[in-house]
Order: structure tokens, then C-alpha cells, then sequence
């Protein structure tokens, strides 16, 4: 079977990349690396170093200003703005601070980008009820942001990130705000979702997590190069 671009390509693909923010100092220096579909990476690195600035980058929320950078095998460099939304629609986000919306329940918070894509509760309800369970917030679905623990908002954060079924998946310092064992159990969360055929970039400082899962990592120094990748 012949492979499509973004298979022979990566999905993703960073060549000499630099990034700085207006006329201040370049944030990332001289990135390169390739992450193939499917794959599972760690990014570490010093606080200060970059790490959620390639987030950014990755997000398309974010252009480089020197180097190459292509997605799905597209040069992020030469796309319109209508054509960066449409793959962003490909990528999930996982904020270290949730993010979820008060003023709506477990259930809508986690419905939410179906909603903006159009669909109807009729078309959505069966799969986030039943992604819910998955998550073990199924007897939360009622239930709005400040009844639920810091766990319990970070898997429905989780299941928001995925319910539309992205191709990447990028996770911010996703443990963050949790107890070890918790953090532990979301690793193994975002695991499965891999196993799942889901890309996953996951930015932390804990480094007992890392070596508890034999993912490689990409590590960034604190001047923003890559150390490894």
C-alpha cells in the first residue's frame, strides 16, 4: 500500500527552527527533529527553555520565523489562515490549568468541540457519554468545574482534547496539579490513546514519570536548543 505524505514525511518535521517573539531574543534556536504518526514523546526541559513555546509552534498557533516546519506534510510557513484552522482541527490541547468553562457541566465542556464543528447532541451524545465512562467520569457528567477535584477536571480536560478525535495530541505539564499516583494514571490514560493510533507530545518536568514510561523525549537546553530529539 502506497504511504501517504504525511506518512512518508512525519507528521511532524522541524528543520533548523527558530522562533522569537517581535524583535526580542529567538526563543528556540536551530530545532530540528521528526516525530512519525503513532509515536509517543516526552518534552523536557529547564523552566524557561521553550517548551510551551514549541507547544505553540506545534498547535499552528504559532509560525517559525526562521527555519522549516511542516505538518501532515504541508509547510506551516506557506499556509493560509483558512488552511491552518483546518489542521488545527487534527491537533488536541491539554492545558496545565484545565480550562474548562464553569458556567457548563462535565458533559458540555467535554462536548464543546463537537459543538463548534457543527454537530447536534443527537450525533455527539452517545460518544461522549460513553468516552466519559472510559475516563470514569460518568457519574460526573452533570456535574460543573467547581464540584469536581483537580483529577477529575484534568481527565475531563483529557476527554475534551479527544473527543474529536485528533491526530496529535499535546499535553502541557498535564500532571502537574495532581498527587504522584494520580499523575501516574493519567500517563497510562494518555498510553492507551496512543495505543489508540494518536500522536502524543506530552511537556513535563517530572522526570520519574519519564523513566517509568520508555517513551523517547525531546530535550530542550535553557537557551531553547534541542539537546536531543
Amino acid at each position: 500500500m502506497e504511504k501517504s505524505d504525511s506518512e512518508r514525511l512525519g507528521v511532524i518535521k522541524f528543520s533548523n527552527v527558530g522562533l522569537r517573539y517581535g524583535d526580542g531574543p529567538e526563543i528556540l534556536k536551530n530545532i530540528s527533529f521528526s516525530i512519525k504518526p503513532g509515536s509517543f514523546h516526552f518534552l523536557t526541559g529547564p523552566s524557561g527553555a521553550g517548551k510551551t513555546s514549541l507547544l505553540r509552534l506545534l498547535l499552528l498557533s504559532l509560525k517559525p520565523t526562521s527555519g522549516e516546519m511542516t505538518m501532515f506534510g504541508e509547510d506551516v510557513a506557506t499556509l493560509k489562515r483558512e488552511r491552518l484552522l483546518e489542521l488545527r482541527r487534527h491537533i488536541g490541547i491539554v492545558f496545565q490549568e484545565f480550562r474548562l468553562l464553569d458556567h457548563l457541566n462535565t458533559f458540555e465542556n467535554v462536548a464543546l468541540p463537537l459543538r463548534v464543528l457543527g454537530q447536534s447532541e443527537d450525533e455527539y451524545k452517545e460518544n461522549v457519554i460513553e468516552l466519559l465512562d472510559w475516563v470514569g467520569l460518568g457519574k460526573k457528567m452533570d456535574a460543573h468545574p467547581p464540584l469536581l477535584s483537580g483529577g477529575e477536571k484534568q481527565r475531563a480536560a483529557i476527554a475534551r482534547a479527544v473527543i474529536a478525535r485528533p491526530q496529535i495530541l499535546l499535553a502541557d505539564e498535564p500532571t502537574g496539579n495532581v498527587d504522584p499516583v494520580l499523575s501516574e494514571r493519567l500517563l497510562h490514560l494518555f498510553a492507551e490513546l496512543n495505543r489508540m493510533g494518536t500522536t502524543i507530545i506530552i511537556a513535563t518536568h517530572e522526570l520519574n514519570m519519564i523513566e517509568k514510561f520508555s517513551y523517547p523525549h525531546l530535550q530542550l537546553s535553557e537557551n531553547g536548543e534541542l539537546i536531543n530529539g
